[in-house]
């Protein structure tokens, strides 16, 4: 990854998962281990410089989650504003000489990791981000260049980066893929009966120690 950075967003109180009295969808189990925990998983074999997870409503059952994992684990103290405090949080902890950030959401387990390199490249060639697209759709994770940085660091609320995309149709790269789940979030206990059943899927497939390194779900 040539010195990139990963971030994991894993602020949310996941309230749609479980109702109005908060969520724990990050630490749902997910074929053996909590959603969250299979991220990093995957993470964690792309090769990233470093990997930063910026947590909130669950910071000690996530970082007790993560454990062993060599992640960097932040607190987003105002992690109830929304989405832009924990971003906030998180690239500004990121090294100095970076060259950009892959961002992945703690509820999408089965985001196309072996991608990254392909969207880091593209991110630097149109100067700005790259996403993948499925079906048409873009998806995550999305990769951002050093240049995006100071913009990411002004978002407020609930505002995510889908506008700074939006408000910049022209530097902002796609990169076409067959793998749904560049889409598939779990935000509902149906949801996350899907990602189960795709993870088993997968993980069947994912028999060779050179298709883990490259990004492959770990088997359950």
């Amino acid at each position: 990854m040539d010195g990139w950075s990963a971030l994991i967003l894993a602020g949310g109180a996941g309230r749609r998962f479980v109702g109005d009295g908060g969520g724990a969808k990050l630490l749902a189990d997910l074929a053996g281990a909590p959603v969250i925990r299979r991220v990093a998983e995957r993470v964690a074999g792309a090769g990233f410089a470093e990997i930063v997870v910026v947590t909130g409503a669950e910071d000690t059952p996530v970082r007790a989650a993560l454990a062993g994992l060599g992640c960097r684990i932040l607190h987003a103290p105002h992690w109830a504003e929304g989405m832009g405090a924990t971003l906030r949080t998180g690239i500004g902890a990121l090294l100095a000489d970076t060259p950009g950030v892959c961002l992945f959401l703690g509820d999408m387990p089965l985001v196309p990791v072996g991608l990254c390199p392909e969207l880091a490249a593209a991110a630097s060639r149109a100067g700005y981000a790259a996403r993948p697209r499925f079906a048409g759709k873009p998806g995550h994770p999305v990769a951002f260049t050093r240049t995006a940085f100071a913009d990411l660091l002004s978002l407020e609320g609930e505002r995510g980066a889908t506008a700074l995309l939006a408000a910049r149709p022209e530097a902002v790269a796609y990169c076409d893929t067959d793998d749904s789940g560049a889409l598939l979030d779990i935000d509902t206990p149906e949801d996350l009966a899907v990602a189960v059943r795709a993870w088993k899927a997968c993980a069947t497939s994912a028999t060779s120690d050179s298709a883990t390194s490259r990004g492959a779900l770990p088997k359950p």
